[in-house]
């Protein structure tokens, strides 16, 4: 068992998402970073869709009750255990009683605890994702437990990798959306010859950027919206929805994020700049 004895800022359990159920309303959720999980998983050995703890921007402090073994990918926010350094992309050996917490964020937003088989909490929809209402809770609290299988003995067929570049990158690749035609030269030239910053109201359902562009008084129906498509406000506000958005919407969809610029967007935090690169 795992017992989270500060939960952070915002600790939830995450997989690769509930599929199959956007007819109905139901968001995909899943982790914010899918690679990063990916990455950890692979080195424990772990099914990909095994679920993680997400944690945002300030990590929890949490006490292993049985022996396993971790992998933290993502961000970097200083992780110890034990109060002694420890390294993100390394299969680790943790022992019964032993204290896992995090210290100042150095770079990304986001980083992800893989354990050696998974967090085995109860599946809703086939995912362990924690999205409320779908779920109980929408994030984790001091004082939850959380099952694990314990693992005594494991030799990982690689023991660790590189960091991750994809936070470094300064520019999101984009794919024209299903109104993209309805946009100006002008707004086309705002678009792809500026760079944009995250503002403040940025979470798991989307985020908006700090800068605006030429509006436009165009009027659509209600349609379908997935996870990094580019929604344009009439006053032109761009949002970009996220994991935990909507399944539909009203507002022209302009873009769309590749599955990768969708990764490199999940750690940017308030404030951070890049540019859209279309393909």
């Amino acid at each position: 068992m795992l017992k989270v004895l500060k939960s952070g800022f915002f600790t939830s359990i995450q997989d690769l998402g509930r599929l199959g159920y956007r007819d109905m309303g139901v968001p995909v959720s899943g982790a914010m970073d899918s690679h990063s999980v990916k990455k950890a998983n692979l080195l424990l050995d772990n099914d990909p869709d095994a679920a993680v703890l997400e944690i945002t921007m300030t990590g929890p402090t949490l006490l292993f009750e049985t022996p396993t073994f971790i992998c933290l990918s993502g961000a970097n926010l200083s992780p110890a255990l034990n109060n002694e350094p420890i390294e993100n992309y390394k299969v680790i050996k943790v022992l019964k009683g032993d204290i896992l917490s995090y210290g100042k964020l150095e770079n990304g937003f986001r980083t992800y605890l893989a354990i050696k088989g998974g967090f085995h909490t109860t599946k809703v929809l086939g995912s362990r994702s924690q999205y409320f209402p779908v779920t109980k809770y929408r994030c984790l609290k001091d004082r939850n437990e959380i099952d694990y299988e314990e693992t005594a003995s494991f030799s990982p067929i690689i023991s660790g990798i590189k960091m991750d570049s994809h936070f470094d990158m300064d520019y999101l690749e984009v794919y024209k959306g299903p109104e993209f035609s309805i946009l100006s030269d002008n707004q086309l030239a705002s678009l792809f010859s500026k760079s944009f910053s995250v503002s403040k109201a940025n979470n798991r359902m989307a985020y908006q950027l700090s800068e605006l562009i030429e509006g436009h008084k165009n009027s659509m129906l209600t349609s379908g919206t997935l996870p990094g498509t580019v929604q344009l406000t009439s006053a032109g506000r761009l949002i970009i929805l996220m994991k935990d958005s909507q399944t539909t919407g009203g507002y022209p969809r302009i873009l769309q994020l590749s599955m990768a610029s969708i990764n490199v967007l999940a750690q940017k935090k308030s404030g951070d700049t890049f540019s859209f690169k279309l393909l």
